[in-house]
Parts: structure tokens; sequence; C-alpha cells
């Protein structure tokens, strides 16, 4: 009720990320080392990155890259560089589960207006995702508070207004929780990706907001390129992540 019309996306599809990443990990050989903390980013006596230092032992390579997603500016500070990523809140409500009744993701047009806003007060737009196991997933929600983990009750209440007003049948359903996640923010609203001029050897690869699975494998490409032979397929200048002056922090 109240819409005047829609755009479908038949090419839309879902992924399950901590899996997808885990499947592409097993594909290219790599061994993936957990539990450890990066303490410092190793440089030689010219400046140029030679390894990190972790809580357990030290990890040497000539090149060092930086996909910590929120937490790209404390990895950025460990080298010494500034980039201002900032975590950005958002929250999803859950719902019991139902027979299969929403099969593609909705959501409201004003999405793409609250994406591009530089507001760090609440935002809310109303995002409808169903899954294969029955709940229903409400979104979306934007707001700057930095790593504040506490339960938020004006956003949640919010989603689900706007969720009931894409879907009035939400109403007579019940929530059974709700958790919340941080997407790494940066003002200019793109990424950083490629090499840091300012420490040879030092990568980006971070910065995506709410896209990072989506352009995770791209940007994977793009810096295994830079890191090979410096020539990845699309110019990386906009991604610089040396083009933020100190104050955008």
């Amino acid at each position: 009720p109240g819409l005047t019309g829609a755009v479908h996306y038949p090419q839309d599809t879902q992924v399950m990320p901590a899996l997808a990443a885990a499947h592409l990990v097993r594909a290219s050989g790599a061994r993936l080392l957990t539990g450890r903390t990066v303490t410092e980013v190793l440089r030689t006596a010219h400046g140029a990155v030679r390894g990190v230092r972790t809580d357990r032992g030290d990890l040497h390579a000539p090149v060092v890259v930086n996909a910590a997603g929120t937490w790209g500016a404390e990895v950025a500070a460990l080298a010494g560089v500034f980039l201002p990523v900032l975590p950005r809140r958002g929250f999803v409500l859950v719902t019991e589960p139902l027979p299969r009744r929403v099969r593609h993701k909705v959501y409201a047009a004003d999405y793409v207006a609250d994406v591009a806003s530089d507001s760090a007060a609440l935002g809310t737009s109303p995002v409808v995702e169903g899954t294969a196991a029955g709940p229903i997933l409400i979104g979306a929600s934007r707001e700057r508070v930095g790593f504040v983990r506490s339960f938020s009750l004006p956003a949640v209440r919010a989603l689900a207004a706007g969720a009931t007003r894409l879907f009035p049948f939400l109403a007579d359903v019940r929530a059974l929780r709700t958790y919340l996640g941080f997407r790494p923010y940066l003002p200019d609203h793109l990424p950083a990706i490629g090499p840091d001029p300012r420490v040879p050897g030092l990568f980006h690869a971070c910065g995506h907001e709410g896209a990072g699975i989506g352009l995770a494998t791209g940007t994977g490409r793009l810096i295994a390129q830079a890191v090979a032979d410096g020539t990845p397929d699309l110019d990386l200048t906009p991604f610089r992540p040396d083009r933020f002056p100190k104050e955008a922090g």
C-alpha cells in the first residue's frame, strides 16, 4: 500500500560470507592463522614493510595487506599511516521461522540515499529478506556511535515499522532476536584499495561499508594484480589510501 512501483533484479542472490570465505581459502590452498593479535607492522630501516608482529610471534613477508574491515584504521596506524575508517553501526531484526513468503530481498528506494548519507545520526530504511531456514531478516539502520554494542530500541522500532509498511503481514509476526554489526565507513563512501605510497609494501583493501562481501572477490583480484606486477585491471586512483587529509577523521 502506498507504493507506486518497483524494480525487480532477477540476478540477485544470497551468500553466507563466512562459508564463502572458507571455501575460497580452501580452494586457494592458503594457510589461515586465527586467534592471533597483530601488535605491530614490522618495517626495514628504510621504512618498507617486512612483516607483522603478533602476540604469538613474528610473521615475515615483503607485503602486508590491511583487510581488517571496520578495524582498518587501527591496522593502518600500526604501520604509521592515517586511514579514517569509522564504524557505522547497524541492527538486524530476526523473526520467528515462517513459511516462505518473502522470496527476494526487498528494499525501499530511500535505502540508496541512506547509504550515501554523511550523517552520523540514526537513519533507517526498510530492507526485508527471507531465508531458506524460515526466519525473515529486517534491516537496515546506520549510525556512527563508535564501537558501542548496546541495544537501541529506537533503531529496532524504526526497523519494524519500516518493514510492516512494505509487508503488512509482518505486524502479526514475532521477533525472536536482534543482532548488530559495524560497517567500515570511509568519509567519501569509497573503499581504500591498493598500495600505500607512504609505506612501501603496505596495501589496503577495506572501507567497503555494507558492500564488502559483494566486492570481495573483485577487490582481491585487484590487490593480487597490484602486488604481483603493479598493473591491476582497474585504475585504482579513486581508491588511493592516502587521499584523506588528517582532519577527515
